[in-house]
């Protein structure tokens, strides 16, 4: 038996020669597959693209272009494609239904991955929840919470909220009030205010950033100073804690009455 002999048997209605044809076909398509996507690859590696970003955009080309190799082999045997599509479309319809918020939230997650509105290790307010970022996923951001809860936010309820980024600037400016009795003149006030910030070097003293004191209110029981001084975004909470001990030592040693609320009453005849 000659090969032309063996290429022309039939197996029911295909050819020993179609289906050599078909293996060579997808044999050649697969290696073109793969130089494709060796291409795709070193492409996102010179974009420098968030690792998530990068392994779920591979992900997708991938799947695209195995389908269309799958679809081209499948149009060479002789199946209808149209009707492979249409079954293939009404499917795709179908599954988004039933996988609505799951879509939802994989497309607010490569939202959230393009834009940055923040990164690992940031300090954030987001859909209800503050915490550090620990991850950001395709499907929900991880974040712990101050406590050491690990809280999995969707993503389509950050993407939906407003996102506040306490980490994103390397200075925090710390805002806080505190009151004096009005039997103390205000320059004492703000004196011993000042004696209490010159106690902690790592308040910043740059003419842009230099410590302020001032009267904020006339309250009906005390007057309210307001003293806003610039830190470094991780000496944040230590100066905050600091300075209110400082402000309690210099308020004693330099005798300010730190008031509270209160009423005074004038007997009359």
């Amino acid at each position: 038996m000659d090969l032309q002999a063996i290429l022309d048997f039939n197996i029911g209605t295909i050819t020993v020669e179609k289906i050599f044809n078909t293996v060579l076909l997808f044999v050649v398509l697969y290696i073109i597959a793969r130089i494709l996507l060796k291409m795709i690859g070193r492409l996102m590696a010179r974009l420098k693209m968030e690792r998530t970003l990068e392994l779920f955009a591979m992900a997708v080309c991938r799947v695209g272009i195995y389908i269309l190799v799958a679809l081209i082999v499948i149009d060479y045997i002789g199946v209808p494609i149209t009707s492979l599509v249409a079954v293939l479309s009404v499917a795709g319809v179908a599954l988004s239904l039933a996988l609505q918020n799951t879509l939802s939230n994989l497309i607010s997650g490569v939202q959230l991955l393009i834009t940055k509105p923040f990164a690992v290790d940031h300090y954030v307010e987001a859909g209800g929840v503050g915490g550090t970022v620990k991850e950001i996923g395709l499907i929900y951001t991880r974040v712990a919470t101050p406590d050491n809860k690990v809280i999995y936010i969707p993503n389509s309820d950050i993407s939906s909220s407003r996102i506040i980024n306490y980490s994103a600037e390397e200075f925090r400016r710390i805002d806080l009030t505190y009151s004096a009795s009005y039997d103390d003149g205000l320059e004492k006030v703000k004196e011993a205010l000042f004696q209490a910030i010159d106690a902690i070097p790592e308040i910043l003293r740059q003419e842009d950033k230099a410590p302020l004191v001032a009267v904020n209110k006339y309250g009906d029981s005390a007057i309210d100073y307001v003293v806003r001084v610039w830190v470094k975004n991780s000496d944040y909470w230590a100066v905050t804690y600091a300075l209110n001990e400082a402000v309690k030592a210099s308020f004693d040693r330099n005798q300010v009455e730190m008031t509270y609320p209160h009423l005074n009453v004038h007997m009359v005849k």
